[in-house]
């Protein structure tokens, strides 16, 4: 009995795929960490980006923005 125990004790087969484990979970863990701080911002940039789409006017001069009378100064 005392053999068999020495044998498991001393048997590393499954060590591999436990750093595997802690390795996939601190990857996913990282993920979820990066996904929190960026979700703030890309939520931020959508809304404004919504925005301006909803007020565009497809008519108008996409490239004019604020500088519109310093194009009319041009032509």
């Amino acid at each position: 009995m005392t053999n068999m125990i020495k044998n498991f004790a001393s048997n590393e087969s499954g060590a591999v795929t436990v750093d595997w484990v802690v390795l996939t979970a601190a990857l996913v863990g990282l993920g979820l960490a990066v996904m929190a701080v960026v979700s703030g911002g890309v939520e931020d940039l959508s809304g404004e980006i919504q925005a301006s789409l909803v007020t565009a006017n497809p008519a108008d001069n996409p490239f004019a923005g604020d500088n519109a009378d310093l194009n009319d100064s041009i032509d």
